[in-house]
């Protein structure tokens, strides 16, 4: 009986963590796709011997296949993350190149904290000033009816 409890006292804490699960799982991909730009960006680098190129363009490649399962996995959690999947994915059949603008911009996206509030800048100032956001809705229907 204590093992069953323990089970199920397990899997809803894991439940419970699983709200920001995708974004963790897309902040792991992105840094493997960091890595990987960087050996795409130096193997491009026209200062690069030819063989030191083709080294850092294989280890740019391995470094996005590493990034593909947290993509998938970060996908399955939150189906917003279907673009970074997607893009990690097409490295295998276009040059990296093509994908680093959509690479690094999913990134960005999934290194910020998408929870925080905006803040409106007089609130930064330190003022005592606390106006609410006018509500589109000012008239709401009730819920009942």
């Amino acid at each position: 009986m204590a093992a069953l409890a323990l089970a199920a006292g397990a899997a809803l804490g894991l439940s419970a963590c699983s709200g920001q699960g995708g974004q963790l799982l897309a902040q792991q991909a992105c840094v493997h796709v960091h890595l990987s730009v960087a050996d795409w960006q130096r193997a491009v680098n026209p200062s690069t011997p030819p063989a030191a190129a083709a080294q850092l363009q294989k280890e740019a490649d391995e470094e996005l296949r590493d990034a593909l399962p947290l993509a998938a996995a970060a996908n399955s959690d939150d189906g917003s993350w279907n673009s970074l999947m997607t893009t990690i994915s097409e490295g295998a059949n276009v040059d990296e190149g093509h994908l680093v603008p959509a690479l690094r911009a999913q990134c960005v996206v999934a290194n910020s904290n998408p929870n925080v509030n905006p803040q409106s800048p007089s609130s930064n100032s330190g003022s005592a000033n606390t106006t609410q956001p006018q509500n589109v809705n000012p008239e709401p229907a009730s819920p009942a009816g």
